[in-house]
């Protein structure tokens, strides 16, 4: 059952593009958010020193900073909400690397103003759940959902969350990539994923579920 998603709060917007950065804060602040933006990941730092959002929605690339050595510096300030990724290049190598680096979720570049909403609501409400979670381990007690996947479809799906693409995970398992486009749309279907990132984020949340 998918999360109901959040539409207030603190946030930080980081884009060095001001028309983009000026657009995505209207966006959210008619919305309901209360929007604090930057243009540089390191003016994004020193306002982590002072106070803490409830989420920040940052870009993959900025002038002099790398996204995934910025989500580690963002760590390294104590934030733990939601950081939402946004990128020019969506893929699931893309999502495998931002997620394991900390991010909530990975978003598609040029954005679209609902979907951004969705997707930090969404982020907003799984971090608000989990926070919950650990004041009461029980409630994050349920059936895996890797265990609705077929023998091959799980076989499809390491080979995605590894960051191979359809080519590759064709040729390690020998099959060819448009059966592979096959069985990760089943794959997506049976595990609530609506895109690469998605669907990465699922499968991480259920490896952390499996380790308690």
């Amino acid at each position: 059952m998918r999360t109901e998603a959040v539409r207030s709060g603190d946030l930080f917007i980081v884009d060095d593009d001001a028309a983009v950065r000026d657009s995505l804060c209207l966006v959210f602040e008619q919305a309901g958010y209360r929007v604090t933006s930057f243009s540089d990941g390191t003016a994004l730092l020193m306002a982590l020193q002072q106070r803490h959002p409830d989420a920040v929605l940052l870009d993959f690339c900025l002038p002099g900073s790398n996204g995934l050595e910025l989500l580690r510096q963002i760590a390294m300030r104590r934030f733990d909400g939601p950081v939402v990724m946004m990128s020019g290049r969506a893929d699931i190598p893309m999502a495998v690397a931002v997620i394991q680096a900390g991010a909530a979720d990975l978003v598609e570049k040029p954005v679209d103003a609902d979907k951004v909403l969705r997707q930090m609501g969404q982020a907003l409400a799984t971090y608000a759940r989990r926070s919950a979670e650990r004041s009461d381990p029980v409630s994050a007690l349920g059936p895996g959902g890797a265990s609705l996947l077929t023998p091959r479809e799980r076989d499809v799906l390491q080979e995605l969350v590894r960051g191979a693409s359809n080519k590759e995970a064709g040729r390690s398992l020998g099959i060819s990539p448009r059966t592979i486009e096959v069985h990760r749309a089943r794959i997506m279907e049976k595990l609530g994923a609506r895109n690469a990132a998605d669907l990465v984020r699922v499968i991480y949340d259920e490896r952390r579920h499996d380790a308690r």
